[in-house]
């Protein structure tokens, strides 16, 4: 659970000088995302705040950005059923549930929107503390693309294929709209 005070709420284009501190952190560390290293403050923003259907979240506490989300189809046109989401936590505050609470947001936005599972395309398997709080939120891993991520300090390593079902809706499945 993350501490009291702790909300999770819509990304505003506002937000985007708290996310890309941490952001930038993660990245150039090496270990969980395969962005490119020379981002800047505005090339990052197109890669990280979604636009419609997706969405990217802020988890906010007493006034701080500490954690962000972003949401939205996996493939667009025939894949668009599928969700996928990713994740940063400020390191400063890693280890407080924010990122269980962010995934339980995702998840829980997924299946309101009508999605019929979620996908994650490439979780670094160096990644223990992720793989873990997926799988406890119910996600299996498919598959392992060997040597995939190139993780700064233990080299080539695999890329985890992470998928969690949904229910099947009672009606028509509902696609998010394009």
């Amino acid at each position: 659970m993350p501490e009291p005070g702790v909300q999770i709420r819509p990304a505003d284009e506002a937000d985007w000088p708290a996310i890309w501190p941490f952001f930038a952190e993660i990245v150039a560390a090496g270990e969980t995302y395969a962005y490119p290293e020379d981002l800047t403050l505005e090339s990052a923003r197109s890669l990280w705040m979604e636009q419609p259907p997706g969405r990217t979240v802020v988890a906010v506490d007493g006034g701080v950005v500490v954690g962000s989300a972003k949401m939205g189809p996996n493939r667009p046109g025939r894949g668009a059923h599928i969700a996928t989401a990713s994740f940063m936590v400020d390191p400063a505050h890693q280890g407080r549930g924010i990122g269980r609470t962010l995934g339980r947001y995702a998840v829980g936005w997924a299946r309101e929107s009508g999605y019929r599972g979620m996908q994650f395309n490439a979780v670094v398997e160096t990644n223990v503390a992720a793989v873990a709080l997926w799988q406890a939120l119910g996600f299996e891993i498919l598959a392992t693309v060997p040597e995939a991520f190139d993780h700064r300090t233990h080299g080539l390593v695999g890329l985890h294929v992470m998928y969690r079902r949904f229910s099947r809706p009672a009606g028509p499945v509902k696609l998010p709209s394009a």
